[in-house]
C-alpha cells in the first residue's frame, strides 16, 4: 500500500471547490472570534455530556445552562457546565435565557425536532443529534425552522467533519474508482444491550410527562426511560440510531436525495422479549443514479446496509464500488483497492494504525470536536455548517423507509 500522499493524488479535484458551502443571511447578531459563545445543553444524557465534554474545548465557548428531565443527568450535566451555569426540567426556561445564544439538544430521537424548532423561534442556533426527524413528516418543518428564523444548524453526523472522508469524497467525485453501482455499510456489534435488570430510578425524579413530549401517554417505565433507543416512541432501533451515520456519508459522496425503495427483514438474536425493534438487521435501498444521462436506461444505485449486536464482523464502515475500483471508509481510516486489470493504484490513509478496522470510535481524528468546532465557526460566520437540516432530513427519511419496509413487511417506496 502506498502513502497518504500517493492516496491524495488520486484525487483530480480540489478540496476548496468541493467542499464550499453556500452562505445564509445575516442575522441581527454576529460574533467575533474572541466572542465568548454561551451554550445552553438540552438533554444531558451520557451521548450529550461526550459532546459537552469536547464543547468546551473549542476557544470562547461557555456552557451557561443545562437542561435535563432526570435529577441525576441534570446533575451530571452542571459539572461539565459554567460553575454558575442555570439548571432547570423545563427546556423553555433555558430557552427565555439572554445568556443563552446557542444549545445542543442531546435529547431523545422523538424531541429533536420539536426542540430545534422551538430554539430556532426563540433565536437560538442549534447543534442536534442525529437522527434529526423521528417522523417523515417532521422534515418540513424542521427546514422551515431553521430558515425562517435564519438560523445556524448542524445535525450532529460528524463523518462529514473528518479531514479523511472529505479526501475520499473528492476522490469518487472525481472519477477515482469508476462509476459507482453499489454502496455497502455495516454497524456490527457484539455486545448485548438487552439485559433487563432493575435500575432503581426513582419514578419522582424524573418528569415522565416532559419526557414523553409528543409520544402517546404510557405509565413511567425505567427500562424504556433508559435504553429509549429500542422502542418506536422514542426511537427507531438500529436503522435510525447506527444505519443513519453511513447514509448520510453516502448521500454527501454521490449527490444522492431520497431513495427509490427499500426492501428490509429484522430479527430478534438477544434482545425478544425485551426490545421492539430487531437486534439484527438488513435493508436495500435503491437510488437513482444523479449521473446518469438522459439517454441512458434507467439505472439504480444499490445501497445495502447491516447491523447486529451479535457479532462484529465488518463492524462500522461503508464501502463504495465502482468499475475501477472500490474505496473502504470507516471512522479512522480509508483505502483504495483496484479491480482486477484496473489502472487504478492501491493506497490507504491509515490514522490509527494500532486499531482495529471497523471501531465506533478513533482517537485520531477527534470527529466530535471537528464537528463542534465547524458548528461554532458557522454560528460566528453565520454560514452553512457541514451537516445541515436538509442533509439530516434527508439521511432520516432513508432510515425511516427502510423502518417502513421492516415493519410492514412489504417493499416501500418514497412518495
Amino acid at each position: 500500500m502506498s502513502s497518504r500522499r500517493e492516496f491524495l493524488q488520486h484525487s483530480a479535484a480540489a478540496s476548496a471547490a468541493l467542499l464550499a458551502l453556500s452562505t445564509q443571511p445575516e442575522t441581527a447578531r454576529g460574533y467575533l472570534a474572541n466572542d465568548t459563545l454561551q451554550v445552553g445543553c438540552i438533554g444531558t444524557g451520557g451521548r450529550c455530556r461526550g459532546l459537552m465534554k469536547s464543547l468546551v474545548k473549542v476557544p470562547n465557548v461557555k456552557i451557561t445552562a443545562v437542561c435535563d428531565v432526570w435529577d441525576v443527568h441534570l446533575d451530571e450535566g452542571k459539572k461539565l457546565a459554567d460553575a454558575a451555569a442555570f439548571t432547570t426540567k423545563d427546556h423553555r426556561e433555558l430557552l427565555a435565557r439572554k445568556d443563552v445564544d446557542a444549545v445542543l439538544i442531546g435529547a431523545p430521537d422523538h424531541q429533536h425536532v420539536p426542540l430545534t424548532i422551538d430554539a430556532c423561534a426563540a433565536g437560538k442556533d442549534v447543534y442536534v443529534e442525529k437522527p434529526l426527524t423521528h417522523d417523515p413528516a417532521e422534515g418540513a418543518s424542521v427546514i422551515a425552522a431553521q430558515n425562517d428564523h435564519k438560523r445556524i444548524v448542524q445535525v450532529g453526523m460528524q463523518q462529514r467533519s473528518m479531514p479523511h472522508i472529505a479526501k475520499a469524497r473528492e476522490l469518487i467525485q472525481a472519477g477515482g474508482i469508476g462509476k459507482v453501482l453499489k454502496i455497502h455499510l455495516s454497524w456490527n456489534r457484539n455486545t448485548s444491550r438487552a439485559t433487563a435488570n432493575k435500575l432503581g430510578i426513582d419514578p419522582k425524579s424524573v418528569d415522565w410527562k416532559r419526557f414523553l413530549g409528543s409520544a402517546p401517554q404510557q405509565d413511567f417505565n425505567e427500562y424504556r426511560f433508559r435504553n429509549w433507543r429500542w422502542f418506536w416512541d422514542f426511537g427507531g432501533g438500529i436503522f435510525t440510531d447506527l444505519m443513519v451515520h453511513w447514509i448520510d456519508v453516502a448521500h454527501w459522496v454521490l449527490d444522492l436525495k431520497q431513495p427509490l425503495s427499500a426492501a428490509s427483514i429484522g430479527d430478534f438474536h438477544h434482545a425478544a422479549g425485551i426490545w421492539e425493534t430487531p437486534d439484527t438487521v438488513q435493508t436495500l435501498l435503491r437510488y437513482a443514479d444523479p449521473q446518469a444521462s438522459k439517454d441512458e436506461s434507467p439505472s439504480a444505485i444499490q445501497a445495502y446496509f447491516e447491523g447486529t449486536f451479535s457479532n462484529a464482523r465488518n463492524a462500522a464502515m461503508i464501502e463504495f464500488m465502482g468499475t475501477e475500483g472500490s474505496v473502504y471508509i470507516d471512522r479512522g481510516r480509508t483505502e483504495l483497492i483496484p479491480e482486477r486489470n484496473s489502472k487504478v493504484k492501491p493506497s490507504e490513509w491509515i490514522l490509527n494504525p494500532d486499531r482495529p478496522r471497523g471501531a465506533d470510535f478513533y482517537p485520531n481524528p477527534d470527529g466530535e470536536l471537528l464537528h463542534l468546532t465547524n458548528w461554532v465557526d458557522s454560528v460566528r460566520a453565520r454560514t452553512a455548517p457541514v451537516a445541515p437540516v436538509e442533509a439530516g432530513v434527508l439521511a432520516a427519511a432513508a432510515a425511516q423507509l427502510s423502518n417502513q419496509a421492516l415493519r410492514s413487511g412489504q417493499v416501500a417506496v418514497s412518495k
